[in-house]
């Protein structure tokens, strides 16, 4: 059984580059594979490994400067999600292109997800899902907004375009597990909202905690790595995803006419050239072949 650490932390890292040599050695020394993101902000990543490898990895993490607080959410696989280890650079851990967000200077106030149904089932909270567009298609809270962002980027300019709509409300907001919660809240709170929370730990921690037949989450949870999405209990919850524009596929997607596995999917049929489409097929079949071997082909992995 392996151990899959999904984790983020906001410090600062005034030479995040230095520090990119050290996590692949001790990431390869203990067998552990997923990916990290490194940026002056912090460091944001999935890692999927055996539990003493994971355990000596975070335990490098958290000697990071600033990152002794360090928290992460655990589920497990019987196979390895990821075909190989990656620590990239990024400008930031999670993109939203807002230079005054800050999330060490402030943020919302955490929600346990024992307490989080009795807050968005109050009439007087207004419930954002901050997630992409595809993410919420295949699962959301019950009466969640959707902002039909395909970046989190976006996200700024709906709420300057929406903002009338919620004028005085509670905000409530949420995301897989937690990141972009921390600049969403610190954005809120930098235009004004004075009621902003959102839930401590994300979905991924509200799905592990709250049992099902309490539970106000309806479908999936999209994560990013081999397992697509999971649900209650973080237990895989089965889907495919698109070896195009990745995005989750699911039964009735994969029969539309437009499907062609590894290739295309309804989300992205009028999306790419001929030549790309061809690249994908030859991708795919290679992919295929690897599978057959016993191997697990790199070309294609969720990011």
């Amino acid at each position: 059984m392996l151990t899959i650490a999904a984790l983020y932390h906001f410090t600062r890292f005034p030479d995040p580059a230095a520090l990119k040599p050290g996590l692949l050695e001790v990431c390869a020394a203990h067998g552990v594979k997923g990916s990290l993101l490194l940026a002056p902000e912090g460091i944001n990543g999935t890692i999927a490994g055996p539990p003493d490898g994971i355990r000596s990895v975070l335990a490098a993490i958290r000697a990071l400067p600033g990152c002794d607080g360090l928290e992460w959410k655990e589920s497990f696989a019987q196979s390895m999600p990821f075909g190989r280890m990656k620590v990239r650079l990024k400008r930031e851990i999670v993109t939203m292109g807002q230079p005054d967000v800050d999330p060490l200077a402030r943020v919302g106030n955490y929600v346990a997800p024992s307490e989080w149904n009795a807050l968005i089932s109050d009439p007087e909270t207004v419930v954002i899902d901050t997630r992409n567009d595809y993410e919420v298609a295949i699962g959301t809270f019950q009466g969640a907004v959707d902002p039909g962002t395909k970046a989190f980027g976006e996200f700024p300019e709906w709420w300057q375009d929406n903002r009338e709509r919620f004028a005085g409300k509670r905000i409530a907001m949420f995301c897989t597990g937690g990141i972009r919660c921390e600049k969403s809240t610190n954005y809120l709170l930098g235009q004004g909202v004075n009621q902003v929370f959102h839930l401590k730990g994300g979905i991924l921690k509200y799905l592990e905690e709250v049992p099902q037949e309490a539970s106000l989450w309806q479908g999936q949870c999209f994560v990013f790595d081999d397992r697509v999405s999971v649900g209650h209990k973080l237990v895989p919850g089965g889907l495919k995803v698109c070896g195009a524009c990745r995005r989750p596929v699911t039964a009735a997607d994969q029969a539309d006419p437009v499907y062609e596995d590894g290739v295309c999917c309804p989300a992205c049929v009028d999306a790419y050239s001929p030549d790309d489409r061809n690249r994908f097929r030859e991708r795919h079949r290679q992919m295929m072949l690897a599978a057959k071997r016993g191997t697990q082909h790199l070309g294609f992995e969720p990011e």
